[in-house]
């Protein structure tokens, strides 16, 4: 199957799911997700495959065990891609993002001696600087109310500093043009615009080296 977009279905189920998140009501339109929504997205990822390698489509059940919404379905679509990338569909908006969203606590003592030092902290600015002119954010999933411990709070590049991830992201209105090969062409597009962040990344933090016990 070919890509060819998601069509207007897929925006209304979303919008609809949205006003009643209810088994009761997924149940019933199963069969819209799975062949307007799920689909399109089955495909986009098996075209993209060659050059970002293979996409997985993140589950539709909200985990509620702590959480105060009991709501049981995400009001979105979303996957990953192998080699980086992050791609999401709601009722509101298409959404595209990669780099380095959750850093170890290893991952972000290096990213911060990195943004310390001036000659790959001035380097990682005019990435984010390129970028931001470009439309694309420059963000992180959270950040430092202040200084990190060890550095002033007048640095130069405190602004970096204070991000405990490091992402590029973009997202666009939903429009006509989710029901054409569009998407696509703008995962490509912001994908090797925002390269020049995760190569500073993969160079300057790479992967962690803490094991996580729990996975044994």
């Amino acid at each position: 199957m070919a890509f060819e977009g998601w069509p207007v279905d897929a925006i209304e189920f979303y919008e609809r799911l949205e006003d009643d998140n209810t088994k009761v009501f997924w149940t019933e339109h199963k069969d819209v997700y799975e062949q307007c929504v799920k689909a399109p997205m089955e495909a986009l990822l098996a075209e993209l495959e060659p050059r970002y390698g293979a996409g997985k489509i993140f589950r539709p059940y909200r985990d509620v065990r702590f959480s105060k919404d009991k709501t049981p379905y995400k009001t979105n679509i979303a996957a990953t891609m192998e080699k980086g990338g992050y791609v999401s569909l709601s009722a509101d908006a298409f959404s595209v993002g990669t780099g380095y969203y959750m850093m170890a606590k290893d991952q972000l003592a290096s990213f911060r001696v990195a943004i310390d030092d001036d000659k790959t902290g001035r380097q990682l600015e005019r990435t984010v600087g390129k970028l931001t002119d470009g439309g694309i954010e420059v963000t992180a999933h959270d950040t430092l109310k202040t200084a990190p411990r060890g550095y002033p709070k007048d640095h130069p590049r405190i602004e970096l500093l204070r991000m405990k991830g490091c992402i590029a992201w973009r997202e666009w209105d939903i429009g006509a043009w989710l029901d054409t090969s569009e998407p696509k062409d703008r995962i490509v597009e912001f994908l090797a615009a925002a390269k020049p962040l995760v190569t500073w990344l993969d160079r300057n933090v790479g992967p962690t080296e803490i094991v996580d016990e729990r996975r044994g």
